[in-house]
C-alpha cells in the first residue's frame, strides 16, 4: 500500500512535468496564445486532449461508483451525448468560425444585443464555476481522505493547494499549454482505466470473456430502460437529455469550444469533434465496466463502501480499492496518476475559459490599451482561482448526492437559458427587447426549478430527469418570442 508521503511525492512529480510543459509552451506570452493558441493547434491533438477534459475526475471516480444504483443505464445518456456531438459539429462550430469570435457569447451580442451577450456569458460563468467546482471537490475529497487527513491538514488547505498548482502551470500559456497537458493527461487516464480493469480481472481469476458470462456481470448489466416511460432513466428521456446536455455543456460552453476554436479552420474543428465523440463514448463504457468489476471485487473481499460524515459515499469506492484494497502498489500508482490526470485536465481548462470569458465578455479586454491587456488577464486569472477555492469549500458542506448526478442536475438549470438564447438567434430572424433578456432567463430557471421539485406522486408516478434541460431552453425560447420587437 502506498503511504501518504509516497502518494504526495508522485503527485508533485507529475505537476513538475506539467509545469515544465507550461514553460515550454508559454515561451511567447500573449493574449492571442493564451486565448486561442494563435489558431494553429493540430485538430487531432485537440480531439484527443478533449477526451480527458470531458471525462474529468467525475467520470473517473463517480461513474464507476454509480453502477450500484443505476447499473449500466447511464450508457443511454452517453449515447445521447454522441448524438449531441454531431449537432455541435455541424450546426454550432460553423457558426462560431463564421463570426470569427474569441468568446462564443460574442455571437449573442452581435445577433441579439449587448444584454444578451452579458446574460449568456453570466450563465456560462455560473455553469462553469459550479461544474469545475464539482470536479475539483471530488479530487480534493480523495486527496484529503487518503493523503492529508492522516497528517491533520484541513480540507480547506487541500483545496487551496490543488487550485494553486493548476494556476501555476496555466498562468503563462493558457489554452496553448492546456492543449498539450490535456493530451498527456488523457493518455494517463485511459492507461489507468485499462490497467485497472486488467488488474481486477486478474485478481478475480477472470478473462474478459468469462467476466461477461459471469453472474456478477448479469447483476449489473442492464443498459436499456424500455418498459418504464415514467422512470427518470427511461431510454428516450436519457437519449434526449444526453443529447441536449452535450449541446449545452460542449457546444454552448466556452471551456470546450475554446479548444475547438484553436483549430486552423472549421473543417479541422469538425473532424476534431466527430473523432473525439467516438473515443469518448467508448472510454465511458469502459468506466462502467470498471464499476461492475469494483463492486464484484468488493463483494468477494468483503469490502464496504467508504463512509464520510456518517454516509456511504460511492464516489470513494474506486480510490479505496485502488489504494487500500490489496491489489498492490502498481494499481495504486496507476490510480493516482489517472485520477490526477482526469481531474486536472478539466479543471485547468475551466480556469482558462473562465479567465477568457471574464476578460472578453465582461471587461471588453480588446478595447483596453495593449500594455494593459496582459496585466488585466493575469489579475483575472488569480481572481478566478480564488472563486473556485471558495465554491469547492462550500460544496463540502452542502453536497448530498453522487457527484455525476449532481453535476448533470445543476446543468439542467444553468445551461437552459443558453440553449434558448442560441436557438432563438439561430432559428429566428426576430430582434428582441434586449434589456429584458435577463428577466426571461431568470424566469425560465425559476419555472424549471419549481417543476423539478414536484414529487413524482403528484405527476402520476412520472419522475423528472434530465429532460429539464431542453424544457428550460424551450421556456427561454418562448419567453424571447414574447419580448420580440414588432
Amino acid at each position: 500500500m502506498l503511504t501518504p508521503t509516497a502518494i504526495l511525492t508522485l503527485i508533485l512529480g507529475y505537476f513538475a512535468l506539467l509545469i515544465g510543459i507550461s514553460f515550454w509552451t508559454g515561451r511567447q506570452e500573449s493574449n492571442a496564445i493564451f486565448f486561442q493558441a494563435n489558431k494553429n493547434a493540430p485538430w487531432f491533438l485537440v480531439a484527443f486532449g478533449m477526451v480527458g477534459a470531458s471525462l474529468s475526475g467525475v467520470t473517473f471516480i463517480s461513474v464507476p461508483g454509480w453502477v450500484a444504483d443505476t447499473q449500466l443505464t447511464y450508457f443511454q445518456v452517453v449515447l445521447g451525448y454522441g448524438i449531441g456531438y454531431f449537432v455541435v459539429a455541424y450546426f454550432l462550430i460553423p457558426l462560431y468560425y463564421r463570426y470569427n469570435i474569441t468568446s462564443i457569447y460574442e455571437y449573442l451580442g452581435q445577433r441579439l444585443g449587448p444584454n444578451s451577450h452579458l446574460t449568456g456569458a453570466a450563465f456560462f460563468f455560473l455553469s462553469r464555476v459550479l461544474g469545475a467546482a464539482f470536479r475539483l471537490f471530488l479530487v480534493a475529497l480523495v486527496l484529503q481522505q487518503f493523503i492529508f487527513e492522516p497528517w491533520g491538514v484541513p480540507f480547506e488547505l487541500t483545496v487551496v493547494l490543488s487550485i494553486a498548482l493548476i494556476w501555476l502551470y496555466t498562468f503563462k500559456g493558457g489554452i496553448q499549454t492546456i492543449i498539450w497537458t490535456d493530451t498527456l493527461q488523457t493518455v494517463l487516464m485511459i492507461v489507468a482505466v485499462v490497467l485497472s480493469v486488467i488488474y481486477l480481472l486478474d485478481a478475480m481469476n477472470w478473462t474478459m470473456a468469462s467476466f461477461f458470462e459471469s453472474t456478477a456481470f448479469d447483476e449489473y448489466s442492464k443498459i436499456w430502460v424500455l418498459d418504464k416511460p415514467l422512470a427518470r432513466n427511461y431510454f428516450l428521456k436519457s437519449l434526449i437529455g444526453g443529447a441536449f446536455i452535450t449541446i449545452c455543456m460542449t457546444g454552448l460552453d466556452q471551456d470546450m469550444m475554446q479548444k475547438n476554436l484553436t483549430c486552423r479552420n472549421v473543417h479541422e474543428a469538425q473532424k476534431n469533434m466527430i473523432s473525439f465523440s467516438f473515443v469518448l463514448v467508448g472510454v465511458t463504457f469502459l468506466f462502467l465496466i470498471l464499476g461492475i468489476l469494483l463492486y464484484s471485487y468488493a463483494q468477494q473481499k468483503g469490502l464496504a463502501v467508504p463512509v464520510v460524515d456518517g454516509k456511504a459515499n460511492t464516489d470513494l469506492l474506486f480510490p479505496a480499492i485502488a489504494l487500500q484494497g490489496g491489489l498492490g502498489v502498481g494499481v495504486a500508482i496507476t490510480f493516482i496518476l489517472g485520477l490526477i490526470a482526469a481531474a486536472y485536465s478539466s479543471a485547468d481548462s475551466a480556469l482558462t475559459s473562465l479567465t477568457t470569458s471574464f476578460c472578453v465578455d465582461f471587461l471588453k479586454l480588446d478595447q483596453k490599451p495593449q500594455a494593459e491587456q496582459i496585466r488585466t488577464r493575469k489579475i483575472v486569472h488569480v481572481l478566478m482561482s480564488l472563486v473556485l477555492v471558495m465554491v469547492v469549500i462550500l460544496f463540502k458542506h452542502v453536497l448530498d448526492r453522487n457527484v455525476i448526478d449532481g453535476l448533470l442536475t445543476v446543468a439542467s438549470y444553468t445551461y437552459g437559458p443558453l440553449l434558448g438564447l442560441f436557438a432563438f438567434g439561430m432559428f429566428t430572424s426576430y430582434n428582441i427587447q434586449d434589456s429584458r433578456v435577463i428577466w426571461v432567463a431568470l424566469a425560465a430557471v425559476g419555472i424549471v426549478f419549481g417543476l423539478g421539485q414536484i414529487p413524482s406522486s403528484v405527476l402520476g408516478g412520472y419522475q423528472i430527469g434530465y429532460e429539464l434541460l431542453p424544457l428550460n431552453g424551450l421556456i427561454t425560447f418562448l419567453g424571447l418570442i414574447l419580448i420580440r420587437r414588432k
